[in-house]
Protein backbone atom coordinates (compact mmCIF):
# COMPACT_ATOMS: atom_id res chain seq x y z
CA UNK A 1 0.00 0.00 0.00
CA UNK A 2 1.38 3.30 -0.93
CA UNK A 3 1.68 6.15 1.89
CA UNK A 4 0.31 9.64 1.18
CA UNK A 5 3.44 11.71 0.99
CA UNK A 6 2.34 14.99 2.47
CA UNK A 7 4.53 17.44 0.41
CA UNK A 8 4.64 21.61 0.26
CA UNK A 9 3.61 20.73 -3.51
CA UNK A 10 0.64 18.55 -2.87
CA UNK A 11 -0.49 20.88 0.18
CA UNK A 12 -0.67 23.72 -2.45
CA UNK A 13 -2.41 21.74 -5.39
CA UNK A 14 -5.20 20.99 -2.35
CA UNK A 15 -8.54 23.02 -2.06
CA UNK A 16 -7.70 25.44 0.99
CA UNK A 17 -9.61 27.67 3.36
CA UNK A 18 -8.87 31.28 4.75
CA UNK A 19 -11.42 32.16 7.45
CA UNK A 20 -9.07 34.37 9.69
CA UNK A 21 -6.77 36.61 7.01
CA UNK A 22 -7.27 40.67 7.98
CA UNK A 23 -7.28 42.82 4.65
CA UNK A 24 -5.10 45.21 6.08
CA UNK A 25 -2.77 43.20 6.92
CA UNK A 26 -2.58 40.94 4.11
CA UNK A 27 -1.66 44.27 1.41
CA UNK A 28 0.86 43.41 -1.38
CA UNK A 29 3.95 45.60 -0.32
CA UNK A 30 4.28 46.83 -3.92
CA UNK A 31 0.60 47.87 -3.76
CA UNK A 32 1.46 49.14 -0.36
CA UNK A 33 4.75 51.56 -1.55
CA UNK A 34 2.60 52.78 -4.67
CA UNK A 35 -0.75 53.99 -2.83
CA UNK A 36 1.97 55.65 -0.05
CA UNK A 37 3.18 57.47 -2.96
CA UNK A 38 -0.21 58.57 -4.30
CA UNK A 39 -1.78 59.69 -0.92
CA UNK A 40 1.90 61.18 0.51
CA UNK A 41 2.10 58.97 2.86
CA UNK A 42 5.84 58.34 4.12
CA UNK A 43 7.11 55.09 4.75
CA UNK A 44 10.02 53.44 6.69
CA UNK A 45 11.30 52.48 3.92
CA UNK A 46 10.38 52.80 -0.32
CA UNK A 47 11.34 50.01 -1.36
CA UNK A 48 10.07 46.28 -0.85
CA UNK A 49 13.69 44.68 1.19
CA UNK A 50 13.29 47.64 3.67
CA UNK A 51 9.89 47.18 4.38
CA UNK A 52 11.05 43.61 4.97
CA UNK A 53 13.84 44.75 7.10
CA UNK A 54 12.21 47.52 9.12
CA UNK A 55 8.30 46.92 9.05
CA UNK A 56 7.45 43.35 8.37
CA UNK A 57 10.05 40.98 9.75
CA UNK A 58 10.18 37.46 10.74
CA UNK A 59 9.65 37.88 14.39
CA UNK A 60 8.45 40.72 16.58
CA UNK A 61 8.85 41.39 20.37
CA UNK A 62 5.10 41.34 21.29
CA UNK A 63 1.83 41.63 19.80
CA UNK A 64 1.78 45.68 20.18
CA UNK A 65 5.58 45.49 18.01
CA UNK A 66 3.45 43.18 15.57
CA UNK A 67 0.66 45.68 15.42
CA UNK A 68 3.09 48.43 14.50
CA UNK A 69 2.71 47.94 10.50
CA UNK A 70 -1.03 48.54 10.40
CA UNK A 71 -0.45 52.30 10.95
CA UNK A 72 1.25 52.19 7.44
CA UNK A 73 -1.62 49.73 5.67
CA UNK A 74 -4.49 51.56 6.81
CA UNK A 75 -3.18 55.32 5.95
CA UNK A 76 -3.09 53.78 2.36
CA UNK A 77 -6.49 52.10 2.84
CA UNK A 78 -8.53 55.50 2.73
CA UNK A 79 -10.17 55.63 -0.53
CA UNK A 80 -12.75 53.08 -2.09
CA UNK A 81 -9.73 52.70 -4.92
CA UNK A 82 -7.41 51.25 -2.67
CA UNK A 83 -10.11 49.04 -0.39
CA UNK A 84 -10.93 47.58 -3.76
CA UNK A 85 -7.51 47.18 -5.18
CA UNK A 86 -6.14 45.33 -2.43
CA UNK A 87 -9.40 42.81 -2.23
CA UNK A 88 -8.89 42.24 -5.98
CA UNK A 89 -5.10 41.57 -5.10
CA UNK A 90 -5.83 39.06 -1.88
CA UNK A 91 -8.32 37.08 -3.45
CA UNK A 92 -6.24 36.27 -6.79
CA UNK A 93 -3.13 36.02 -4.28
CA UNK A 94 -5.23 33.02 -2.89
CA UNK A 95 -6.81 31.26 -5.73
CA UNK A 96 -3.20 31.16 -6.79
CA UNK A 97 -2.34 28.83 -4.33
CA UNK A 98 -5.23 26.74 -4.44
CA UNK A 99 -7.26 28.75 -1.31
CA UNK A 100 -10.90 28.35 -2.81
CA UNK A 101 -12.80 29.86 0.10
CA UNK A 102 -12.25 33.61 2.00
CA UNK A 103 -13.51 35.44 4.90
CA UNK A 104 -11.15 38.30 4.38
CA UNK A 105 -12.20 40.50 7.87
CA UNK A 106 -11.50 44.58 7.87
CA UNK A 107 -12.20 47.30 10.42
CA UNK A 108 -14.32 49.44 8.38
CA UNK A 109 -14.71 52.30 10.90
CA UNK A 110 -10.70 52.67 10.37
CA UNK A 111 -11.12 53.20 7.14
CA UNK A 112 -14.32 55.98 7.22
CA UNK A 113 -13.69 59.53 6.63
CA UNK A 114 -15.32 62.60 4.77
CA UNK A 115 -14.97 60.96 1.15
CA UNK A 116 -15.87 57.48 2.61
CA UNK A 117 -18.75 55.76 4.59
CA UNK A 118 -19.53 52.30 5.67
CA UNK A 119 -21.24 51.76 2.83
CA UNK A 120 -18.68 52.60 0.46
CA UNK A 121 -16.63 50.72 2.52
CA UNK A 122 -17.43 47.25 2.36
CA UNK A 123 -19.22 47.72 -0.98
CA UNK A 124 -15.72 48.47 -1.92
CA UNK A 125 -14.19 45.51 -0.89
CA UNK A 126 -16.93 43.44 -2.14
CA UNK A 127 -16.78 45.04 -5.76
CA UNK A 128 -12.48 43.79 -5.03
CA UNK A 129 -13.48 40.08 -4.25
CA UNK A 130 -16.43 39.81 -6.79
CA UNK A 131 -14.59 40.83 -9.75
CA UNK A 132 -11.33 38.45 -9.13
CA UNK A 133 -14.26 35.17 -8.08
CA UNK A 134 -16.27 36.13 -11.37
CA UNK A 135 -12.84 36.22 -13.74
CA UNK A 136 -11.74 32.92 -12.09
CA UNK A 137 -15.27 30.93 -12.29
CA UNK A 138 -15.94 32.26 -15.73
CA UNK A 139 -12.96 29.21 -16.81
CA UNK A 140 -14.40 26.75 -14.01
CA UNK A 141 -16.72 24.13 -15.45
CA UNK A 142 -20.35 23.19 -14.13
CA UNK A 143 -20.69 21.20 -11.65
CA UNK A 144 -16.67 21.65 -10.40
CA UNK A 145 -15.47 23.53 -7.08
CA UNK A 146 -15.60 27.46 -7.54
CA UNK A 147 -13.99 30.60 -5.66
CA UNK A 148 -15.85 31.85 -3.04
CA UNK A 149 -16.19 34.38 -0.61
CA UNK A 150 -17.85 36.34 2.54
CA UNK A 151 -16.58 39.59 4.52
CA UNK A 152 -16.18 39.99 8.24
CA UNK A 153 -16.58 43.26 10.04
CA UNK A 154 -14.33 43.83 12.74
CA UNK A 155 -14.83 46.14 15.70
CA UNK A 156 -12.93 47.27 17.73
CA UNK A 157 -12.24 46.36 21.29
CA UNK A 158 -10.61 49.68 22.34
CA UNK A 159 -9.33 52.67 20.32
CA UNK A 160 -8.00 56.05 20.00
CA UNK A 161 -9.01 59.40 18.52
CA UNK A 162 -5.98 59.11 16.54
CA UNK A 163 -7.06 55.57 15.27
CA UNK A 164 -9.21 56.88 12.17
CA UNK A 165 -11.67 59.90 11.21
CA UNK A 166 -14.30 58.13 12.28
CA UNK A 167 -13.58 57.84 16.02
CA UNK A 168 -12.21 61.05 16.41
CA UNK A 169 -15.32 62.06 15.87
CA UNK A 170 -17.52 59.89 17.71
CA UNK A 171 -15.14 60.58 21.01
CA UNK A 172 -15.83 64.65 19.40
CA UNK A 173 -19.42 63.88 20.10
CA UNK A 174 -19.51 61.71 23.34
CA UNK A 175 -16.75 63.82 25.12
CA UNK A 176 -18.21 63.14 28.71
CA UNK A 177 -18.77 59.47 28.12
CA UNK A 178 -16.05 56.34 30.11
CA UNK A 179 -13.96 55.27 26.84
CA UNK A 180 -14.87 51.90 27.08
CA UNK A 181 -18.94 53.34 27.05
CA UNK A 182 -17.93 54.98 23.82
CA UNK A 183 -16.05 51.40 22.90
CA UNK A 184 -19.41 49.79 23.12
CA UNK A 185 -21.49 52.54 20.78
CA UNK A 186 -18.87 52.24 18.01
CA UNK A 187 -19.25 48.46 18.19
CA UNK A 188 -23.11 48.58 18.00
CA UNK A 189 -23.79 51.07 15.23
CA UNK A 190 -20.87 48.74 13.26
CA UNK A 191 -23.23 45.59 14.27
CA UNK A 192 -26.14 48.00 12.86
CA UNK A 193 -24.89 48.60 9.65
CA UNK A 194 -23.32 45.54 9.07
CA UNK A 195 -26.89 43.88 9.06
CA UNK A 196 -28.23 46.92 7.19
CA UNK A 197 -25.88 45.99 4.26
CA UNK A 198 -26.53 42.53 3.87
CA UNK A 199 -30.54 43.42 3.90
CA UNK A 200 -30.77 46.40 1.60
CA UNK A 201 -27.50 46.49 -0.39
CA UNK A 202 -26.79 42.43 -0.72
CA UNK A 203 -23.58 42.84 0.68
CA UNK A 204 -22.15 39.58 1.65
CA UNK A 205 -21.16 40.16 5.06
CA UNK A 206 -20.97 36.65 6.73
CA UNK A 207 -19.94 37.62 10.00
CA UNK A 208 -19.05 40.00 12.95
CA UNK A 209 -15.25 40.03 14.39
CA UNK A 210 -14.19 41.86 17.78
CA UNK A 211 -10.60 42.55 17.49
CA UNK A 212 -8.15 44.63 19.33
CA UNK A 213 -6.00 44.23 22.43
CA UNK A 214 -7.62 41.93 24.63
CA UNK A 215 -5.57 42.47 28.25
CA UNK A 216 -7.68 45.58 29.93
CA UNK A 217 -10.53 45.84 27.52
CA UNK A 218 -12.93 42.60 28.34
CA UNK A 219 -15.31 41.95 25.51
CA UNK A 220 -18.07 42.30 27.90
CA UNK A 221 -17.72 46.10 26.70
CA UNK A 222 -18.99 45.23 23.35
CA UNK A 223 -22.24 43.10 24.51
CA UNK A 224 -24.90 45.03 23.22
CA UNK A 225 -23.14 44.52 19.68
CA UNK A 226 -22.70 40.79 19.47
CA UNK A 227 -26.45 40.45 21.15
CA UNK A 228 -27.59 42.66 17.78
CA UNK A 229 -25.45 40.38 15.76
CA UNK A 230 -27.57 37.51 17.18
CA UNK A 231 -30.81 38.50 16.41
CA UNK A 232 -30.11 39.46 13.50
CA UNK A 233 -28.43 35.68 12.55
CA UNK A 234 -25.54 37.57 11.89
CA UNK A 235 -22.44 34.85 12.38
CA UNK A 236 -19.63 35.65 15.07
CA UNK A 237 -16.30 35.25 15.78
CA UNK A 238 -14.01 36.53 18.41
CA UNK A 239 -10.33 37.17 18.38
CA UNK A 240 -9.37 35.40 21.94
CA UNK A 241 -6.61 33.63 23.81
CA UNK A 242 -4.62 35.20 21.55
CA UNK A 243 -2.60 37.31 24.19
CA UNK A 244 -4.97 36.54 27.48
CA UNK A 245 -5.97 33.81 29.15
CA UNK A 246 -9.00 30.98 28.67
CA UNK A 247 -11.50 33.49 30.78
CA UNK A 248 -11.20 34.98 27.64
CA UNK A 249 -11.97 32.64 25.62
CA UNK A 250 -15.06 31.60 27.93
CA UNK A 251 -16.61 35.04 27.68
CA UNK A 252 -16.56 34.72 23.87
CA UNK A 253 -18.35 32.29 23.71
CA UNK A 254 -21.11 32.56 26.78
CA UNK A 255 -21.07 36.69 26.58
CA UNK A 256 -20.76 36.79 22.85
CA UNK A 257 -21.80 33.80 21.37
CA UNK A 258 -19.09 33.05 19.19
CA UNK A 259 -19.27 30.41 16.99
CA UNK A 260 -15.10 30.67 15.68
CA UNK A 261 -12.62 31.55 17.52
CA UNK A 262 -9.80 33.79 16.35
CA UNK A 263 -6.17 32.23 17.68
CA UNK A 264 -7.60 30.62 20.88
CA UNK A 265 -3.73 30.07 21.86
CA UNK A 266 -3.99 30.65 24.96
CA UNK A 267 -6.78 27.81 25.43
CA UNK A 268 -4.42 25.64 27.59
CA UNK A 269 -2.79 28.17 29.60
CA UNK A 270 -3.94 27.83 33.10
CA UNK A 271 -1.53 30.44 34.62
CA UNK A 272 -3.12 33.25 32.80
CA UNK A 273 -6.24 32.61 35.01
CA UNK A 274 -6.51 35.15 37.04
CA UNK A 275 -9.39 34.03 39.28
CA UNK A 276 -7.61 32.51 42.29
CA UNK A 277 -10.36 30.76 43.66
CA UNK A 278 -10.69 28.00 41.02
CA UNK A 279 -9.12 24.82 39.66
CA UNK A 280 -7.09 26.43 37.31
CA UNK A 281 -6.22 23.42 35.60
CA UNK A 282 -9.45 21.81 35.56
CA UNK A 283 -11.26 25.16 34.72
CA UNK A 284 -9.11 24.27 31.41
CA UNK A 285 -10.04 21.20 31.24
CA UNK A 286 -13.81 21.86 31.06
CA UNK A 287 -13.28 24.91 29.07
CA UNK A 288 -11.38 22.92 26.26
CA UNK A 289 -14.04 19.85 26.42
CA UNK A 290 -17.08 21.87 26.14
CA UNK A 291 -15.38 24.05 23.15
CA UNK A 292 -15.09 20.64 21.82
CA UNK A 293 -18.06 19.11 22.53
CA UNK A 294 -19.85 22.28 20.86
CA UNK A 295 -17.54 22.05 18.03
CA UNK A 296 -16.51 25.82 18.47
CA UNK A 297 -14.22 26.12 15.81
CA UNK A 298 -10.70 27.77 16.43
CA UNK A 299 -8.91 29.71 13.58
CA UNK A 300 -5.43 28.63 14.09
CA UNK A 301 -2.54 31.29 12.96
CA UNK A 302 0.19 29.31 14.42
CA UNK A 303 3.07 32.21 12.23
CA UNK A 304 1.34 35.05 13.81
CA UNK A 305 1.50 33.08 17.20
CA UNK A 306 4.81 32.57 16.83
CA UNK A 307 5.55 36.20 16.08
CA UNK A 308 3.80 37.51 18.84
CA UNK A 309 4.50 35.26 21.71
CA UNK A 310 8.32 35.55 22.23
CA UNK A 311 8.16 33.21 24.82
CA UNK A 312 7.35 30.08 22.18
CA UNK A 313 10.43 29.16 20.83
CA UNK A 314 9.51 25.98 18.92
CA UNK A 315 7.02 25.42 16.82
CA UNK A 316 6.32 21.81 18.01
CA UNK A 317 5.42 23.41 21.24
CA UNK A 318 2.59 25.47 19.56
CA UNK A 319 -0.81 24.53 21.18
CA UNK A 320 -2.33 23.42 17.83
CA UNK A 321 -0.54 20.00 19.06
CA UNK A 322 -2.82 19.42 22.08
CA UNK A 323 -5.91 20.80 19.69
CA UNK A 324 -5.03 18.15 17.44
CA UNK A 325 -4.40 15.66 20.74
CA UNK A 326 -8.10 16.54 21.98
CA UNK A 327 -9.55 16.64 18.08
CA UNK A 328 -10.97 19.97 18.64
CA UNK A 329 -12.27 21.77 15.46
CA UNK A 330 -9.68 24.24 14.11
CA UNK A 331 -8.93 25.53 10.41
CA UNK A 332 -5.37 27.02 9.55
CA UNK A 333 -5.51 30.48 9.23
CA UNK A 334 -2.40 33.29 8.08
CA UNK A 335 -3.88 36.06 10.13
CA UNK A 336 -2.63 38.78 7.80
CA UNK A 337 -0.04 37.09 4.93
CA UNK A 338 2.51 40.37 4.32
CA UNK A 339 3.03 40.92 8.38
CA UNK A 340 3.25 37.34 9.09
CA UNK A 341 5.19 37.06 5.40
CA UNK A 342 3.06 33.44 5.07
CA UNK A 343 0.57 31.71 3.06
CA UNK A 344 -2.42 29.21 3.44
CA UNK A 345 0.07 27.02 2.11
CA UNK A 346 2.92 27.42 3.99
CA UNK A 347 0.54 27.27 7.51
CA UNK A 348 -0.83 24.23 6.43
CA UNK A 349 2.96 22.70 5.38
CA UNK A 350 4.62 24.20 8.66
CA UNK A 351 1.21 21.81 10.99
CA UNK A 352 1.52 18.65 8.88
CA UNK A 353 5.38 18.04 8.99
CA UNK A 354 5.89 19.50 12.80
CA UNK A 355 2.82 17.66 14.28
CA UNK A 356 3.22 15.02 11.87
CA UNK A 357 -0.13 14.82 10.45
CA UNK A 358 -1.70 11.73 9.06
CA UNK A 359 -3.10 11.83 5.75
CA UNK A 360 -6.38 11.70 7.51
CA UNK A 361 -5.54 14.03 9.77
CA UNK A 362 -4.76 16.46 7.11
CA UNK A 363 -8.06 15.78 5.37
CA UNK A 364 -10.13 16.24 8.11
CA UNK A 365 -8.76 19.92 9.06
CA UNK A 366 -9.00 21.15 5.43
CA UNK A 367 -12.22 20.27 4.66
CA UNK A 368 -13.46 21.30 8.15
CA UNK A 369 -12.48 24.94 6.98
CA UNK A 370 -15.20 24.79 4.14
CA UNK A 371 -17.74 23.14 6.83
CA UNK A 372 -17.09 25.88 9.50
CA UNK A 373 -16.86 28.51 7.11
CA UNK A 374 -19.38 31.54 7.20
CA UNK A 375 -20.88 30.68 4.12
CA UNK A 376 -22.79 33.12 2.02
CA UNK A 377 -25.48 30.85 0.73
CA UNK A 378 -28.06 28.92 1.89
CA UNK A 379 -27.82 25.88 3.87
CA UNK A 380 -28.04 23.42 1.19
CA UNK A 381 -26.18 25.69 -1.18
CA UNK A 382 -22.93 25.61 1.58
CA UNK A 383 -24.07 21.72 1.78
CA UNK A 384 -23.20 20.97 -1.93
CA UNK A 385 -20.24 23.36 -2.08
CA UNK A 386 -18.37 21.43 0.84
CA UNK A 387 -19.07 18.16 -1.41
CA UNK A 388 -17.55 19.77 -4.37
CA UNK A 389 -14.41 20.62 -2.02
CA UNK A 390 -14.05 17.32 -0.71
CA UNK A 391 -14.51 15.30 -4.51
CA UNK A 392 -11.40 18.18 -5.17
CA UNK A 393 -9.26 17.21 -2.59
CA UNK A 394 -9.86 13.31 -3.25
CA UNK A 395 -9.52 14.04 -6.73
CA UNK A 396 -6.14 15.52 -6.21
CA UNK A 397 -5.15 12.64 -3.13
CA UNK A 398 -5.80 9.97 -6.14
CA UNK A 399 -3.95 11.71 -8.38
CA UNK A 400 -0.66 12.35 -6.36
CA UNK A 401 -0.82 8.68 -5.72
CA UNK A 402 -0.70 7.39 -8.78
CA UNK A 403 2.53 9.95 -9.30
CA UNK A 404 4.20 8.46 -6.57
CA UNK A 405 6.55 5.75 -6.84
CA UNK A 406 5.55 2.51 -5.04
CA UNK A 407 6.96 2.43 -1.39
CA UNK A 408 9.09 -0.96 -0.38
Amino acid sequence: MTELNITEELIRALPKTDLHVHLDGSIRIPTLIELAKERGVELPSNTEEGLLDLVFRERYESLGDYLHGFQYTCAVMQSTEALERTAYELAWDNINEGVFYIEPRFAPQLHMNDVVSFIDAVRAVDSGLRRARDEFNASVEEGQLRFEYGIIVCAMRMFTKNFSDYYRRLFAVHPSAPPKRVYGMASLELARAAVHAVREYGVPIVGFDLAGQENGFPANDHVEAYQYAHANFLKKTVHAGEAYGPESIYQAITDLHAERIGHGYHLFSPWLIEDESIDKRLYVEELSQYIADRRVTIEVCITSNLQTNPNLKLLEHHTYRDMLKGRLAATFCTDNRTISRTTVTGEVTLAAQSFHMTARELRHYLIYGFKRSFFPGSYLEKRAYVRQAIDRYDSVIAAHKGNQPPSN
